[in-house]
Parts: C-alpha cells; sequence; structure tokens
C-alpha cells in the first residue's frame, strides 16, 4: 500500500520495522530483494523520499558475466567495447562480460509496481530534514514536521555533508565526474548496435581528464556522453559545444535530432564513508558504493543490497559484521585520484596505459575490485612509474 501524505501516516501512529530514507537506486535494490526472499511480507518496511520518481533522470552502465538481478530492464548490452587514444585504439572482446545499460525510469516502474503489489511496504513523499537516532528509535524531520518512529532499522542514502573545516576535509582530495549526454537520431544508419564506446581520449584534454563514449541502440539512435574528471562542472552551453564537435569531428555525423538529454555530477573522493553512523546504516554513494576513481556504481550498489538482504535473513549475524571495501582498493583509488587532482599524468595516459597491456577482462575484474593482488600488481606494473610512486607516499 502506497501513502504519500504526511498526515494519513501520523494519524494511523504506524509504527515500521525497516525505514529508507531515500528512493533511489540503492534503496529500491534493498527493497527489492527482500521482495523477492518472500521472507519480509511480515515486515512493515517504509520508504521516504521527496517526489515520485517518474523521469528518466539518470542511466546506470556496468558489465556483468551472468545475468544480474535487474536482468530484465537490462535496456541494452554489448559483448565488444571500443578504446579510442591517439597512439592505441582497439575493438575490445570482453566476453565473458558484457557491458549493460539500465534506463533510470525503467528501473524505478519496474521497482515501484512490485512495491505496489506488497501492502506491508508504505511510501512517504516529503521533504526530509534532520534525522536524529537513538536507543528507542528514530526522529525524522519531513517536510518541517518531526515523525517518531521505533524501534525500527534506519537505512540512509542521502549523500551526507562533511563540515569544510574539519581535519579530514581539508586533506581529502576531491574531484567530480560530470557529464553531459544526447540520445541522438539520425536519417541514416550509422552506428553499429553490437559495439559501445567506452572510451574516447581524442577529444581535447585541455581542461583535465576528458573522454566521450557512445552507446548505440539501433543503426540510427545512440546515446553520446561527453565526461570530465575535474574540480570544476562547466557552463552548461560548453558541453552542448563539445558533443556537437565530437560528432562532427569524430563520429562525422552532422544530421541528427537529438531526443533526450542527460547531465550528472558524480563525487569522486578520497573521503571515507562509514557503514553505521548514529544515524543508522549508510547505503548507496552514502555508504561509499560508488568507486572514487571511474564513478561506477551500479554493481558495488548491488553486492552491498545482497549483503544486506542475506545477514537480515541470517540469525546469527548482525549489519555491523558485512565487510567494507577491501583497504587495498581504497588505497588505489586514493592513489589515482591524488594522480589526477596533482596532474602527475593524465588520466588519458593511465587508462591507455591499462587497455593497451592488459586483456580488458583483467581490466574490468580490477575496476570491479574482484581482482587477486597478484593480478593488481601485473596491472599496476604497467602504469607510469614515477608519477605513481610519489602520489603512493603522499597517500601513505
Amino acid at each position: 500500500m502506497i501513502e504519500s501524505k504526511l498526515s494519513a501516516i501520523g494519524r494511523r501512529q504506524e509504527q515500521y520495522d525497516f525505514i529508507f530514507t531515500g528512493a533511489g537506486c540503492a534503496a529500491l535494490s534493498v527493497v527489492m530483494r527482500m521482495i523477492k526472499t518472500g521472507k519480509f511480507a511480515d515486515k512493515k518496511i517504509l520508504l521516504i523520499d521527496k517526489e515520485p520518481k517518474i523521469k528518466n533522470d539518470r542511466t546506470w552502465c556496468f558489465w556483468e558475466k551472468e545475468d544480474g538481478f535487474f536482468e530484465n530492464v537490462v535496456y541494452k548490452k554489448w559483448d565488444k567495447l571500443s578504446f579510442f587514444s591517439d597512439y592505441f585504439s582497439d575493438i575490445m572482446e570482453i566476453s565473458p562480460y558484457e557491458y549493460k545499460m539500465i534506463r533510470g525510469i525503467d528501473f524505478y516502474n519496474y521497482c515501484f509496481s512490485e512495491i505496489e503489489r506488497n501492502r506491508n511496504i508504505d511510501i512517504l513523499y516529503g521533504k526530509i530534514g534532520s534525522i536524529i537516532c537513538d536507543r528507542e528509535g528514530i526522529s525524522i524531520e519531513i517536510d518541517n514536521v518531526t515523525q517518531r518512529f521505533e524501534h525500527a532499522t534506519l537505512f540512509n542514502s542521502f549523500f551526507p555533508e562533511q563540515e569544510p573545516d574539519s581535519i579530514n576535509s581539508k586533506k581529502d582530495i576531491n574531484l567530480l565526474q560530470h557529464f553531459k549526454g544526447w540520445i541522438i537520431e539520425t536519417p541514416h544508419a550509422v552506428f553499429d548496435p553490437g559495439k559501445a564506446t567506452f572510451m574516447d581520449f581524442r577529444v581535447d584534454q585541455a581542461r583535465g581528464t576528458t573522454f566521450a563514449y557512445v552507446l548505440p541502440f539501433s543503426e540510427t539512435r545512440a546515446l553520446v556522453e561527453y565526461t570530465l574528471f575535474t574540480k570544476d562542472i562547466l557552463k552548461y552551453e560548453e558541453y552542448d559545444k563539445e558533443l556537437s564537435a565530437y560528432l562532427k569531428e569524430f563520429l562525422k555525423i552532422a544530421d541528427y535530432k537529438i531526443i533526450e538529454e542527460e547531465f550528472g555530477v558524480i563525487p569522486m573522493t578520497t573521503r571515507k564513508f562509514d557503514f553505521f553512523t548514529g544515524n543508522g546504516y549508510n547505503i548507496g554513494s552514502a555508504g561509499g558504493q560508488t568507486k572514487a576513481s571511474s564513478g561506477y556504481t551500479f554493481q558495488f550498489i548491488q553486492k552491498q543490497s545482497r549483503l544486506i538482504t542475506e545477514c537480515l535473513l541470517s540469525h546469527d549475524k548482525s549489519l555491523s559484521e558485512i565487510p567494507g571495501t577491501p583497504a587495498r582498493f581504497l588505497f588505489y583509488d586514493k592513489v589515482l585520484l591524488d594522480v589526477l587532482y596533482n596532474k602527475r599524468t593524465t588520466g588519458k595516459e593511465v587508462f591507455t596505459a591499462l587497455f593497451k597491456k592488459n586483456p580488458p577482462q583483467q581490466v574490468l575484474k580490477f575496476m570491479d575490485n574482484e581482482s587477486s593482488f597478484t593480478e593488481e600488481l601485473k596491472i599496476i606494473s604497467c602504469l607510469p612509474t614515477f608519477p605513481f610512486l610519489k602520489a603512493a607516499f603522499n597517500q601513505f
């Protein structure tokens, strides 16, 4: 049963076993896994978000070897990826991996249609303010009204603010992955729908690490995106200018129609994110599931969601026992961010070396935090030695 009015919950004095502040990818992934187990029908669940999810507000891309939990909402997938730079280009066969894309609106529609069939789940729409947890329960400010929920477990996916003058914030490296994409349609066949462009570094690098990627849906329709890893975002019209230039210069496309647009900003930071805080359990990007060195998030959310659900089903484990990201992968991410932030070398040179000197499957495995230490040593050995040694020493 879906509730969207604060007064309705207040009037019934409803109590919940699980509360999710934020109803995006992370919260919906946990709730959907809870539903699919069939073991939580006797538990009351509340999702809180500021407004309904009715827009195609984002696209998630990721790779995996087999059908995943959300396979039925995968919009398109590819088994060939192109990589381009000035001194190395390749069409990479990535089997047994497939590169997959899920549209935000398809994901939301699928999840909420399933949630509607579960009468133990409520949804509340309103602006969330302060969240205070104590031993007995949770106080959540929603539309300037404080609601009290006793004995509930809280999962939060709102990205926490950090005090700008704190000791940790002064040590942190903070870059932004920002991007704008167009879904375009052409009057004639120009795309190969069996092959996606993973990274194209032939674009100008004057602003910092910059690349384009192309996800073809058919011979006449594709998502073309312009992406940067820099300290500051651009003026909005600059993304349009660069997208137009990329289509003309590199894809040789002059005649096209823009069907949809998307814009996003993803924090890339060495900041530490805790799974458990005094305000409950942090999930998604708020819980450190955005990979700092690449911005990929979807698969890390799925891994965390699976562990949370398995833990909730177990009578022998507590949520505090869920393992975090292995320390060595956090260190690798910090070192790469240090390299890019301090311009010790270019992102173009780093990613070109990775894909030129290693099988793509090994690079994808490494980027997924699933490689062995031996495999990691081989990958790291192909990177520019001095810039990475200096960055590693700095991060130690």
